[in-house]
């Protein structure tokens, strides 16, 4: 009789700005789940470590990666790797600035640890975005937002190599679209280079970004649609520039469907109402459904599933159409900004 086969087993991570979600996938299929709220991640970071510790053996692990790396094991992590995924100027660390308040405490206790984490790209990374698109940009979409998008082509895509979407993820404080042609990630717009989110005002005015100077981080989580004073006015404001990014995306990029994801699905479901009837005058518009079982967040999902395709699972598929193997460079590669070199990051 041949030994049972060790079933294959990863986990995936989203540290959202409402808190931290983990989603554990045994042979594809969901095996556990947890939550961690930012209090909670704030008072003790290695919560999250010794959750997964206790769940092992994992033969892979997507960690929460901020702004992204290029598939950079935890083990191998820089000091300099690690400043890239948080993005903090030299005189705002240990501040505990909103959006970044434990994640740098979550990462130094992931890199110590012996877990297989490995820490996953974000839009900008990948090879099918050109790169004219990538020019003076940072955010293009964050590992977050492009797990949701390989949520999307592993529940939606009956065809990955003809599966044409713009997945728009509404989260709590930024709002971030990215576009899928042909099963393959090739262009996006991220939360302060964006649209306008809940929380943040998505793209700024430079005349403004200029009067307000310094800016902090904690600059770039408000002036959003819940700031304005009127409510209605504020719904009008995120629903319109929300339209009008999906509408550019898709004069560039055709696609079949628009796919809805996010908080605001559950915490504004009236003002994702509104969203659905803008973006449905486009194109259909349709929610990504989770994988079955799974109640965290879709990005956790998402990150789970690209950690079983990266381990050779049910979802290499999603993997190899993403190209995620071939993901280069950092967030600040693309700066051709006269003054980009006086960025100090690490």
């Amino acid at each position: 009789m041949s030994p049972a086969r060790t079933p294959l087993r990863v986990a995936g991570c989203d540290p959202g700005t409402s808190g931290l979600d983990l989603l554990i996938l045994e042979d594809g299929a969901v095996a556990d789940q947890y939550r961690v709220s930012p209090q909670e991640l704030h008072a003790d970071a290695s919560a999250p470590v010794r959750w997964l510790m206790e769940r092992g053996p994992f033969a892979l692990i997507a960690g929460p990666s901020g702004y992204g790396l290029p598939l950079v094991p935890a083990q191998d992590c820089t000091e300099r790797e690690r400043a890239l995924m948080t993005l903090m100027r030299p005189d705002e660390r240990g501040r505990g600035g909103q959006g970044i308040s434990g994640f740098s405490a979550l990462l130094n206790a992931l890199c110590r640890s012996e877990l297989p984490v490995v820490f996953l790209p974000g839009v900008i990374h990948l090879p099918t975005v050109p790169e004219h698109r990538k020019i003076n940009r940072i955010d293009l979409g964050t590992p977050d937002k492009l797990c949701v998008a390989a949520l999307a082509l592993a529940t939606r895509a009956a065809d990955p190599t003809a599966y044409r979407a713009c997945v728009v993820e509404l989260g709590s404080a930024f709002t971030a679209c990215v576009v899928i042609d042909g099963g393959r990630v090739v262009d996006g717009l991220g939360g302060t280079s964006g649209t306008c989110g809940w929380e943040s005002g998505g793209a700024w005015d430079g005349e403004l970004a200029y009067l307000l100077s310094p800016l902090s981080k904690r600059d770039l989580f408000t002036g959003g649609a819940a700031s304005v004073p009127d409510a209605a006015t504020g719904r009008r404001m995120f629903v319109e520039s929300l339209l009008k990014a999906v509408a550019g995306l898709r004069a560039v990029t055709p696609f079949d469907e628009v796919v809805l994801s996010g908080r605001l699905l559950e915490s504004e479901p009236d003002l994702a109402y509104q969203v659905a009837a803008a973006l449905g005058e486009l194109r259909d518009v349709v929610k990504l459904e989770a994988l079955p079982g799974a109640w965290v967040k879709h990005a956790a999902q998402g990150a789970a599933v690209l950690a079983d395709g990266l381990a050779g699972g049910r979802y290499a598929g999603v993997v190899e159409r993403l190209r995620l193997r071939e993901a280069a460079g950092t967030v600040l590669t693309w700066l051709c900004h006269p003054r980009a070199a006086e960025i100090r990051i690490g």
